[in-house]
């Protein structure tokens, strides 16, 4: 196995962990709304955000992202 591999795998048991720990419904506020979500909602779309802010951004960087 290469280290790519074993740090998705890692990284895919965390999320899944924090996921399960996770489910309670909060009250998320932001600005003048209020919503109520659930945390396990609010930690994925977090996630997504994340993943494509930074996908986002190392293709508008012009780097070659794979690099192998």
């Amino acid at each position: 196995m290469n280290g790519k591999l074993i740090f998705v795998i890692a990284l895919t048991v965390l999320v899944t962990i924090i996921m399960i720990q996770n489910m309670n419904v909060i009250s998320f506020r932001l600005l003048f709304w209020q919503l109520e979500v659930s945390q396990l909602l609010l930690v994925l779309i977090m996630l997504g955000a994340g993943f494509v802010g930074g996908f986002t951004t190392a293709k508008l960087s012009g780097r070659k992202t794979d690099r192998t």
